[in-house]
């Protein structure tokens, strides 16, 4: 075949719809170091229109899915070492580092599945960055750090990899059970100048192409994840803002309480799924 002939073929393929890029490897099984993952389940019951959720990874391309499945190449790694730095760094009027009351962060373990939950004695829903804040203004007098910034999700990343590999279990009953339906019916709202939801593309879309993504079903078990598109953690609630800036609407403030519920409500739809976190995402 001539150079010519070669150049309109692969200009009829674009056109048609077809490309070159590696597609998801859907069958395969996420281990990683050794770990297996629980990456496709049958939907927890409270879910109404799907029958089985699957882990983001399993809609990603192969030399996607292959960076998470080695500490030593996946890049969200760095942030946790990063993190590793902040437990151990000594700030606030007390003078004191997050390993100063916790030796280990192992002691987190099993946290990440189950946030957000309710706290009694703040009387609220709170994510795994209230408990941060908490520690550091209550605790070694410290400032706050800011959600969705590096550091915070850094030390995010820290606490979540000790859950790694755990199902996630959150609670959507008792004193968060309002909480959840206000998250549930921010799910299903159109909002923006594209009037959609995030429903639409997660719920009523997934596993169709997009321009060069793949629509996954938004599962957050992964959170904090590493996207190769802007080389860094992101945190939940930043993707959240991500999205609704997608479809030009104006985004909830990250840490509100809009967030918060939708937190809840997504979380809930991965019940079942490992926590995955620090994952790989595009």
């Amino acid at each position: 075949m001539s150079f010519f002939n070669k150049i309109f073929v692969g200009s009829l393929l674009l056109m048609l719809g077809f490309s070159t890029v590696s597609l998801a490897d859907e069958s395969a099984k996420l281990v990683v170091e050794g770990q297996p993952m629980i990456t496709r389940v049958k939907a927890p019951s409270h879910m109404e229109n799907v029958d089985e959720i699957r882990s983001g990874w399993t809609f990603r391309i192969k030399e996607t899915q292959s960076l998470q499945m080695d500490d030593f190449e996946n890049p969200g790694m760095i942030f946790v070492d990063k993190g590793l730095d902040l437990w151990n760094k000594v700030e606030g009027s007390k003078n004191k580092a997050c390993a100063s009351c916790h030796d280990d962060a192992s002691e987190f373990k099993g946290l990440r599945t189950v946030m957000p939950r309710w706290n009694e004695s703040a009387n609220a829903l709170w994510s795994l960055e209230d408990h941060v804040n908490n520690c550091r203004t209550e605790q070694m007098g410290a400032e706050p750090l800011k959600w969705g910034a590096a550091p915070m999700d850094s030390l995010i990343a820290v606490i979540s990899l000790q859950s790694r590999g755990m199902p996630m279990n959150v609670k959507i009953n008792g004193a968060v059970a309002p909480l959840w339906e206000i998250g549930k019916e921010l799910f299903y709202t159109r909002v923006g100048q594209l009037d959609m939801a995030c429903s639409n593309c997660h719920e009523d879309n997934y596993g169709i192409m997009i321009r060069a993504d793949h629509l996954s079903q938004g599962q957050i078990n992964g959170f904090p994840a590493y996207r190769l598109k802007n080389a860094k953690l992101n945190s939940i609630h930043a993707r959240f803002k991500g999205c609704m800036k997608n479809i030009r609407a104006t985004p909830y403030e990250v840490g509100g309480d809009e967030f918060r519920a939708l937190e809840l409500y997504v979380a809930s739809r991965g019940n079942g799924l490992s926590s995955e976190a620090p994952s790989v995402r595009n």
